[in-house]
């Protein structure tokens, strides 16, 4: 990957693509800090942790002070520019799963297949999920480019191997915030992990977990600045060698405690709600 250079701006907030299209509409609200409305979204996460919607609103409610110079330096850049016209908008190509199969047996795009289809989901299926509070299109670089780091969510799964349970989910999480430090990342990961550990009465090493996923994210380059196309083409061992993604030892370790147990780990906090309940 080529390093990012910035085209020439004397105000990135006004500034535009090649094609017209501005960084920040004029339109856009700047984000508000609102700590007690991310806690409070929080705790109705963990009484509904299906409920996709809560995570986008508590990241609204955290926004990331390094999100616009990280936008700026991709979205104002040439790598940024033939990003965006070789990939525009990311879930067409992610969900196109019949040209996806037709890539080699091995690939990035046959793992990322098998996960979604094995859990039932679907890239539009998150885009519905962002949607759900009505939020405003601006149609301006920022907007790409936070919709490209949504996006890649699931993609992420793939590619560090932790699953859809509720530690895989942490694991994600944090994961990403050592790729795009935001507040919400943290919040969700660590404090995640932290309902496991009160939840779950067990030996799981679940904050050794977290914390390397942490690590892992840190030493991978960061997935938004890459050719999504490119890399769903590649090998899946040979994309984990390049981007620096070991075997999340830690995770796999919790697993296997929680099995010797008794415990599904990907029925932890559902099995021990019921238990409750029965008591």
């Amino acid at each position: 990957m080529t390093d990012l250079q910035p085209l020439p701006s004397s105000d990135p907030y006004h500034a535009c693509a090649a094609d017209g299209t501005l960084f920040r509409n004029p339109a856009r609200r700047q984000p508000k800090r609102d700590v007690r409305k991310a806690l409070r979204k929080f705790n109705e996460l963990i009484k509904d942790k299906e409920n996709t919607a809560l995570v986008f609103e508590i990241y609204e409610s955290l926004p990331s002070k390094s999100f616009m110079p990280r936008a700026q330096a991709l979205t104002l850049s040439e790598r940024g520019e033939t990003l965006r016209r070789e990939e525009p908008f990311l879930p067409p190509l992610l969900d196109d799963h019949a040209a996806l199969r037709k890539l080699p047996k091995g690939s990035v795009a046959h793992a990322y297949c098998d996960f979604m289809e094995s859990e039932g989901l679907t890239a539009a299926g998150l885009v519905a999920e962002s949607e759900k509070n009505g939020r405003p299109h601006y149609d301006d670089l920022i907007e790409w480019y936070g919709f490209r780091q949504r996006d890649t969510h699931d993609l992420m799964h793939v590619l560090t191997g932790y699953g859809r349970d509720a530690l895989g989910e942490q694991c994600v999480l944090l994961f990403t915030h050592g790729q795009q430090p935001a507040a919400g990342h943290l919040l969700l990961g660590y404090a995640g992990a932290l309902n496991i550990v009160k939840t779950v009465k067990s030996k799981a090493p679940v904050f050794r977990a977290v914390r390397e996923a942490h690590r892992l994210g840190k030493a991978c380059p960061p997935l938004v600045h890459m050719s999504i196309r490119e890399l769903l083409a590649m090998d899946l061992a040979e994309a984990r060698a390049k981007l620096n993604i070991t075997t999340p030892v830690w995770y796999r370790r919790c697993h296997q405690i929680w099995r010797s147990e008794g415990v599904d780990p990907y029925d932890l906090l559902a099995k021990q709600a019921v238990e409750k309940l029965a008591a």
